[in-house]
C-alpha cells in the first residue's frame, strides 16, 4: 500500500472522528452553524471552494480504484467531496435550500454523524493497521 494511500487514511479519519465527535458534543450548536450557511452566500461560497480544493487534490493524487478497501474508499470519498463541490457552486441559492431540505439534516443528524463516526473509525484503523 502506498504511503499516500496510508496518510490519507490517518489524516480523513482522524478528522472524520473529531468532527462526528465534537459535532455530537454540540449538536445545537453545529446544526445552527450549518444552517446559517445557507443564509450567508459568501461563506457558502468559501466553504464550496474548500470543498472543492480538497476533493480535487485527493482525485489528482489518489485516483486509486485498486488494492483493497482503503484506497478504494479514500477516492471515492475524493470524487464525492469533488462531485458534491461542483453541485453546490452550480445550484443556485434557492436549490441549494431545497436540497438542504430534502436531507433533513437537524432530524438525521446523529444518523449522518454516526456514518462519520464509523468511516473514521474504519479509515483510522485500516490506515494505522498497515
Amino acid at each position: 500500500m502506498s504511503p499516500l494511500t496510508v496518510f490519507l487514511g490517518k489524516l480523513i479519519g482522524i478528522y472524520c472522528i473529531i468532527l462526528a465527535v465534537t459535532a455530537m458534543a454540540h449538536r445545537r450548536s453545529t446544526v445552527a452553524a450549518i444552517t446559517s450557511l445557507l443564509d450567508n452566500p459568501p461563506a457558502l461560497l468559501l466553504v464550496e471552494l474548500i470543498g472543492l480544493m480538497a476533493g480535487l487534490a485527493v482525485v489528482l493524487g489518489h485516483n486509486v480504484w485498486s488494492g483493497g478497501a482503503l484506497p478504494v474508499i479514500i477516492t471515492l470519498l475524493g470524487w464525492l467531496a469533488t462531485i458534491r463541490s461542483i453541485v453546490l457552486l452550480a445550484l443556485p441559492e434557492d436549490g441549494k435550500i431545497k436540497l438542504f431540505r430534502a436531507l433533513h439534516y437537524e432530524e438525521r443528524f446523529y444518523l449522518y454523524m454516526g456514518f462519520t463516526l464509523i468511516l473514521g473509525l474504519f479509515l483510522t484503523f485500516a490506515a494505522f493497521s498497515v
